[in-house]
């Protein structure tokens, strides 16, 4: 397993990391996440990402109960907060009374006495980002949380962030959690040169586009069982992205990891963490097997052939003719 630096810290995560979002506490047993977590930790994957409404808490509760009695030194845990826990007017948002309420019952759930990284979970236009940030700090310097980060916050937001934290002698966001694979590429307009600029790390979601690139979900056939393409609670997730347009280049792509000899999945992942600004892939699974062939995808190189080839696919659906 590769480790890499999360941007200009000195905290190390494995290239490919295991999340719990629609898994944990919903798409598998707590035995198989057990076995799967554990398998995780075996081949080398030291972080284990999850967020305070995964499964309303479940997916907390399930992870810490895996993660106990592994060395606490040995792994990188992370959480987030924002979205709505309740149906009262701070029980969402990135106030400093829902940011300290929600660090402490993850906490809890997952049987810790800190997280490693915090993840703020959106951008909150309803609470003064001042606030946010120094409730971010107050929490660093009680020792719950070792690193604050933000996922899904643009560039604008995350560089006025960094200004303010610097200005004010606060710890800086150490880190952001974007969306990226090959069907969604937003990431390398403004935000990787930010990171790059900035120090920022980067630990990236939904690589696969929730399964649509693993090559198993094809034109005109339905979708196979156990996906989460067949599951009815989670359909729109995968159909909304297979365009005849997204079935070509999944086509194509698929094509080229046959030709390879490496499952299109492992393609995908390692096309993902190819830029070593990108610091770590966040990974679902619901097996042993699907994290044993994930954790692969960070020995898989891609050469520049390769990776041209790769862009070739993705800018016109298809290879061009020889």
């Amino acid at each position: 397993m590769e480790y890499r630096r999360v941007g200009r810290t000195g905290l190390k995560v494995s290239a490919i990391a295991l999340g719990s979002w629609l898994t944990l506490g919903q798409a598998v047993d707590d035995d198989t996440a057990a076995e799967s977590i554990h398998a995780a930790f075996d081949l080398g994957i030291n972080y284990f990402d999850t967020a305070n409404v995964y499964q309303g808490g479940v997916a907390e509760r399930v992870l810490g109960k895996a993660l106990k009695g592994l060395p606490r030194s040995a792994y990188v845990l992370a959480t987030k907060a924002f979205w709505p826990v309740g149906d009262g007017p701070n029980d969402r948002g990135l106030s400093r009374k829902h940011l300290f309420e929600q660090v402490h019952q993850s906490l809890r759930r997952l049987g810790t006495d800190y997280v490693d990284i915090f993840f703020c979970h959106r951008y909150d236009p309803e609470t003064p980002l001042e606030e946010t940030l120094r409730a971010l700090e107050d929490l660093v310097r009680q020792g719950k949380v070792l690193y604050p980060g933000v996922s899904e916050w643009t560039a604008d937001q995350m560089a006025q962030a960094l200004r303010l934290a610097e200005a004010r002698g606060w710890d800086r966001i150490a880190v952001d959690q974007p969306i990226y694979n090959m069907l969604r590429r937003d990431l390398e307009r403004e935000i990787l040169p930010l990171a790059r600029r900035e120090g920022l790390g980067l630990v990236v979601f939904s690589p696969l586009a929730q399964g649509v690139l693993t090559g198993k979900y094809r034109a005109g056939e339905p979708a196979p069982a156990g996906s989460r393409g067949a599951d009815p609670r989670l359909s729109r997730l995968v159909q909304e992205q297979l365009t005849p347009e997204v079935h070509a280049k999944v086509q194509a792509l698929s094509n080229l990891a046959a030709e390879m000899g490496v499952p299109m999945a492992q393609l995908a992942l390692a096309w993902a963490i190819r830029d070593p600004a990108v610091n770590s892939a966040i990974t679902g699974a619901t097996s042993v097997e699907q994290v044993r062939m994930n954790a692969a995808a960070a020995d898989l190189r891609l050469d520049a052939s390769t990776l041209s080839r790769i862009d070739a696919i993705l800018a016109g659906g298809a290879e061009p003719a020889a």
